[in-house]
């Protein structure tokens, strides 16, 4: 354990440093305020106010925290989710039914399964290959989650430096390949990150006792990793479910297909029930990352930030069950609506990659720079979608929100407290985001070599490779990101207090909020004694 848990978890823990917030203990007339988590501060502390910077003080309880209305928000989206979800379980029935009745046009797994299937498109050797993938990215998922855990600040340092030497690499790798396109651009990007790691060096601790604080909230709340491991468990599943309906797609409308009895079958109907499977398959998988995100931050870490441990008696009675009922239910659609942005906008960016590969291969440097440019900018405003999201969502969990009221709801807590540079300058989400995109790179190396190694008979051009490595590479992407938002989501969630109720963080976590105070001063301002 870290100096700080020794120090902040032992009885008795000493009281926070001077010039921050003193609360006298044994106040009478005045209900206990309770601490974090037990024996991290002495109970009996009064209920403290909240300055919102306009000289009013309001009680941290009042409103319509964990309260809702009972009403559907944004019902629009939540019909339009499962309309489309309906639809997805329909062309799956289908292509899974022709393509097991087929025999899955053969194959197997290994060497010798997979010479031994189909030519024309692709068979069952894949779904076992991206079964493989599936098991891997679950698995690389927890180790890197345990790591994380066991060694906070290491972690930091070499998430940096790995992303650093990944981004040296594809830069190296394109140069020598004369992919003169993405060459520059990652160039670009390689410097910028050499740059930003001698920036952010200095954050490294303020982000992993932040890092500290949320796993240890989280060790004396197991229906954290209850909601994580139900999230992966989920994802993995819909990510084999999505497997086997692109594979059957492709086995019942290619042409030349034995399964393709009908003249309807063609190229183009194949690529776009491909793209409505891929959609679905995205937008899907973002609703169940963010409903595990809702349910966490209105659950356990909301519960712990404002009414502190159970032992205290002041927590609602099962919060993650009635997160999750909230989230489940009246704001599935406010969910599914910010879900669906992300999921429009990775859309736009695959098909925007795919045009900068096609004008790459055949000789158009212009046109593929121009197509690189462009799925820079639309990942840019990807990033800036997902980053109020996650704090709308919160919002969404705590009060039952719209997405459009929570989200300027989110953006006017943030200005007013100056949050936002605390956010931007946090590596807690980079680190995670990182390590989310190296389980996805490995995934996606662990196709390739799986390609190469068995050599299947319906690639031997390699006509099936890229997106065999693409379905992998979101296969593991979306493992590993559904199991790192559980942490995420500790730390958003803290964020989201700290822009409400600063005052409280100098109860919960004394050693977090003296150096927040420090770093930045902004966001405590209105706190008495600070």
């Amino acid at each position: 354990m870290s100096e700080w848990n020794r120090d902040q978890w032992a009885a008795g823990a000493a009281p926070p440093p001077q010039g921050y917030p003193q609360y006298p203990q044994g106040t009478q007339n005045v209900p206990p305020y309770p601490g974090p988590t037990p024996n991290y501060v002495q109970p009996g502390f009064s209920q403290p106010q909240t300055n919102n910077g306009g000289g009013e003080y309001k009680q941290s309880f009042d409103g319509e925290r964990f309260k809702p209305k009972k009403k559907i928000n944004d019902p629009f989206f939540l019909v339009f989710f499962v309309l489309q979800f309906l639809g997805f379980v329909a062309l799956s029935a289908v292509a899974i039914h022709s393509w097991v009745s087929d025999g899955g046009l053969g194959g197997g797994l290994g060497k010798s399964g997979a010479t031994s299937g189909s030519a024309v498109t692709l068979n069952k050797s894949t779904v076992y290959l991206l079964l493989l993938v599936t098991a891997a990215a679950v698995l690389l998922s927890v180790v890197y989650l345990m790591l994380t855990r066991a060694f906070t600040r290491v972690i930091m340092h070499i998430t940096l430096l790995l992303s650093i030497a990944l981004n040296i690499g594809i830069c190296a790798y394109y140069w020598i390949t004369k992919y003169y396109s993405g060459a520059i651009i990652f160039t670009i990007i390689a410097l910028f990150s050499i740059l930003s790691y001698w920036g952010y060096r200095s954050r490294i601790p303020l982000a992993s006792l932040l890092l500290q604080v949320v796993m240890d909230v989280s060790k004396h709340h197991t229906s954290v990793y209850v909601v994580a491991f139900t999230a992966l468990i989920m994802q993995a599943a819909l990510s084999v479910w999505f497997v086997f309906t692109c594979i059957a797609i492709y086995g019942k409308w290619t042409p030349g297909s034995s399964s393709c009895s009908t003249s309807s079958c063609s190229s183009g109907k194949v690529a776009g029930l491909i793209f409505y499977a891929t959609f679905s398959f995205l937008w899907t998988s973002q609703v169940v990352a963010n409903l595990a995100l809702a349910t966490l931050a209105g659950g356990p870490y909301g519960a712990w930030y404002y009414f502190g441990p159970r032992e205290m008696g002041e927590m609602p009675n099962h919060p993650t069950l009635s997160a999750f009922g909230r989230a489940s239910t009246l704001s599935l659609g406010s969910i599914a609506f910010g879900s669906l942005i992300v999921t429009l906008l990775e859309l736009l960016k695959m098909i925007l990659r795919a045009a900068q590969n096609s004008a790459n291969q055949d000789g158009h440097p212009v046109e593929a720079c121009l197509a690189c440019c462009a799925t820079c900018f639309v990942g840019c405003i990807e990033s800036a979608v997902e980053y109020f999201n996650r704090y709308a969502y919160i919002e969404i969990a705590l009060y039952g929100k719209s997405y459009i009221g929570a989200s300027r709801d989110t953006w006017r807590l943030f200005k007013d407290r100056g949050i936002d540079a605390l956010v931007n300058d946090s590596l807690v989400g980079m680190t995670l985001t990182w390590g989310a995109y190296v389980v996805g790179m490995l995934s996606s190396l662990f196709a390739y070599l799986y390609l190469r190694i068995t050599d299947p008979s319906y690639n031997s051009g390699g006509q099936y490779t890229a997106p065999v490595i693409l379905f992998a590479f979101l296969i593991g992407l979306m493992c590993s990101l559904t199991l790192s938002s559980a942490i995420e989501a500790g730390v958003s969630t803290i964020f989201v207090g700290l822009g409400e109720d600063p005052q409280v963080l100098s109860i919960r976590a004394p050693a977090l909020f003296g150096m927040i105070a420090e770093t930045y001063p902004h966001v405590v301002r209105g706190v008495p004694g600070v």
